[in-house]
């Protein structure tokens, strides 16, 4: 009878990144039998909420909206339309018109327990004193609140609290569909803000974090934050406010399918006003003087349904469609304005797979707000257990945007799935376990988690080098059964009946040894490279199988080293659990077109070693212990600060949450005849070079340039000083005195747009 591996391996330490190196000590396993510059102001019409926090009372100071205009102004159409809203100081950053009470009316403000009685007026008292909480009134854990919302999105914030003090803190902006922006989608004054207000708000109590001061250029989105975190803090208070249900404001919600968003407007115990907007395709608000005759006759039918019966409505004859993407979209922004939020989920991205096969398996990342599924992406893993994106089966591939479609429009994984009736013709088991990675991912965000590490199934396991493939079963925490495959050279698994007899005792010795030893399989002697294959790939199957999210993102992430006047390194760093499981590089020239036989002869020769040496380092920090080739010590460090780039990208929560990396990069136009080269301290973009090339993109000499070219080369290197943020270097726009000034400037910025991309975080 075979033995069961206990698997006692804490989650942590199973998703360290360095513990999935094959050269690395093997994971103790425990075992029985066996064993991831500007902004737009806030109106003057509004007192900014970075001041409420002279001498705090108890509950005042921590209401960023302490003076919300009168109830008078709450009418369903007080709110701004999106193009209104998306002009600088089109809308007061924290007082809402919508919003119907007054924070200082003891309704709408919410009542600690052991705290004294909330004082009368939002405006504190000049003498008054700081409350000092005698006892942590706070449940600790994670907590996800959102601040009011504007036509681009809102400031949100996910905060770890323990004893009454904020030990984590996650800030974000997001977009119209209330999705975290990448940092340099954002307007540049909040770019450095990130930094300060996490540092400022680290470690302080409620009242310490509305009392910080906000980022000088980012004085709404600093005023969002803290909201959030007030907000945050009263999610976590263990006996809820009496007299309040909602946190009083404009609160934002979309529909999992992304067709309507809507904002409601709510004091402390009521819905006021409801305003509803069509969404593009891309994600943004449709503009209100588009829209067609369709969307302004939903709009006008839906809205004063939703603003009586809220999430309760029922369907409008005719616009029955339309009535189910607004009413979902209000229930969104109901449970964002919720004080009581009773979500089972942690709002976040989460990545998991279904079962696995010898012929590959299915992936899903998913993003979940208020227990619902806003965003997903299907992938369909080879054997490698790497994206085999379009090169799966066609059937496979083509079933990837109705299965997206169809969860989304359920809002979650599919229950009681069947794969007659819910499967997508063709490729009814890819889509089963695109389902069952998208319930797994559900189960990953509890609040309170499900019993065991590890969930039930079979799971595949390979180790970096695709060497071996395991398909492991495990039940109740315990690994029931392991089938052990080999690669052969050209990639593909071989056939058990194609075995040689000595890979036949070869597969028997390590399924064996991993069924008794597990992770701490003793190397058998000749076989030490496969016997460390198969306890990485053990190790792998594991962290597939286990309910904590990673500290990287899978996939392909593309990054560069420091560019100089010749062109750059690239790397194309593919991750699977923290681990590099593929990895190209590419020297390019200014052009950043592979340079292949015309780079150094040094950097060709160097290539193929460092490849080698980055696999079988496999981590962030291996990679980097890797010694620079001979005559090519310049590229082996650019190649190793591209690699250390990619995984910055693939960070799940940024550590370093900056627009962009600290560095020279380079970007091209179109039709690759402009380089820009830019520098960037301090996360800014601070200095710019322009480059014209050839048909074979070496750069030009001064001789061969028009009038119209020098023009615009000496207006954006004129106007770079080094030290703050370049003219060009935040929403670029074309410009030029004449026609070809402004062709050339076209082209000029399309590089420029490149360039940041590179350097983009």
């Amino acid at each position: 009878m075979k033995k069961l591996i206990t698997l006692s391996i804490s989650a942590a330490l199973l998703l360290a990144p360095f513990a999935y190196t094959i050269n690395a000590p093997a994971l103790k396993l425990s075992v029985d039998a066996v064993s991831a510059a500007s902004e737009e102001a806030p109106a003057a019409t509004a007192k900014p909420a970075a001041k409420p926090t002279a001498k705090p009372t108890p509950k005042a100071t921590a209401k960023p909206t302490a003076k919300p205009t009168p109830k008078a102004t709450a009418k369903p159409t007080a709110k701004p339309t999106p193009k209104a809203t998306a002009k600088p100081a089109a809308k007061p950053a924290a007082t809402p018109k919508a919003t119907a009470k007054p924070a200082a009316t003891a309704k709408a403000t919410a009542k600690p327990a052991a705290t004294a009685k909330p004082v009368a007026t939002a405006k504190p008292a000049a003498t008054a004193k700081p409350v000092t909480v005698k006892q942590n009134v706070y449940q600790d854990g994670v907590y996800v609140a959102y601040g009011n919302a504007y036509s681009k999105g809102t400031e949100g914030v996910k905060v770890t609290i323990k004893d009454g003090k904020i030990a984590d803190i996650v800030l974000m902006r997001t977009n119209p569909k209330i999705i975290d922006n990448t940092v340099s989608n954002n307007y540049s004054g909040v770019w450095v803000a990130y930094g300060l207000m996490k540092e400022r708000l680290l470690g302080k109590t409620r009242d310490e974090a509305a009392a910080v001061d906000a980022v000088s250029g980012a004085t709404r989105t600093s005023t969002g934050w803290k909201l959030s975190v007030d907000r945050a803090f009263e999610r976590a208070l263990k006996v809820k406010p009496a007299d309040a249900t909602y946190f009083a404001g404009d609160h934002m919600g979309v529909d999992p399918e992304g067709k309507y968003a809507v904002f409601a407007s709510y004091d402390a115990n009521s819905l006021t006003a409801v305003k509803l907007y069509p969404m593009t395709s891309t994600g943004s608000f449709v503009d209100e003087k588009a829209y067609t005759a369709e969307q302004t006759a939903a709009i006008a039918a839906i809205t004063p349904v939703l603003l009586a019966k809220g999430s309760s409505a029922q369907p409008v004859a005719g616009f029955e469609a339309e009535s189910k993407a607004a009413i979902n979209a209000f229930w969104d922004a109901e449970q964002n304005a919720k004080i009581n939020n009773t979500s089972a989920y942690v709002d976040g991205f989460y990545s998991s797979y279904g079962t696995a096969r010898s012929v590959g398996v299915e992936r899903a990342d998913v993003v979940i707000r208020n227990g619902k599924l806003v965003d997903v992406k299907l992938y369909r893993l080879g054997t490698n257990l790497i994206d085999r994106g379009t090169t799966a089966y066609a059937e496979v591939v083509k079933a990837n945007a109705p299965m997206t479609a169809k969860l989304l429009a359920n809002g979650s994984y599919i229950a009681n799935y069947d794969e007659k009736v819910d499967g997508i013709s063709g490729a009814t088991e890819s889509s089963h376990g695109w389902n069952q990675a998208v319930q797994r991912a559900f189960e990953k965000a509890l609040k309170v988690p499900t019993a065991g590490q590890y969930f039930d199934g079979k799971f595949a396991g390979v180790d970096n080098q695709s060497k071996i493939l395991l398909l492991v079963d495990v039940a109740a925490d315990q690994v029931t059964g392991i089938k052990l495959s080999l690669f052969g050279t050209d990639g593909k698994l071989i056939a058990d009946d194609k075995l040689t007899a000595d890979q036949k005792t070869l597969v028997e010795q390590l399924t064996a040894g991993l069924l008794d030893k597990g992770v701490q399989l003793a190397d058998i002697a000749g076989q030490e490279a496969l016997s460390a294959a198969a306890r990485a790939a053990l190790t792998d199957a594991l962290t597939n199988a286990s309910k904590v999210q990673g500290t990287y993102k899978d996939g392909t992430f593309t990054s560069y080293g420091n560019a100089y006047d010749k062109g750059t390194n690239k790397a194309d760093v593919t991750l699977r659990n923290g681990k590099i499981v593929n990895v190209v590089l590419t020297r390019v020239g200014m052009n950043l077109v592979d340079l292949g036989k015309a780079a150094y002869a040094e950097v060709q020769k160097a290539i193929p070693q460092l490849t080698t040496s980055f696999m079988s380092a496999g981590t962030k920090e291996g990679v980097q212990q890797v010694d620079a080739v001979s005559g090519a010590t310049s590229s082996s460090n650019g190649f190793k600060t591209a690699v250390d780039r990619a995984y910055e990208k693939a960070e799940l929560v940024k550590v370093d949450k900056a627009a962009y990396f600290d560095g020279i990069f380079i970007g091209t136009s179109t039709d690759k005849s402009v380089n820009v080269m830019v520098t960037v301290k301090n996360n800014v973009p601070v200095a710019m070079t322009v480059y014209y090339l050839d048909k074979a993109g070496k750069v030009k000499i001064p001789e061969m340039l028009t009038a119209a070219e020098i023009s615009v080369k000496f207006e954006i290197e004129s106007t770079s000083n080094g030290k703050s943020l370049h003219k060009y270097g935040y929403h670029a726009a074309v410009f030029g005195a004449n026609d070809a000034e402004k062709a050339v400037s076209a082209k000029v910025i399309e590089a420029i747009t490149s360039a940041l991309a590179t350097a983009s975080k």
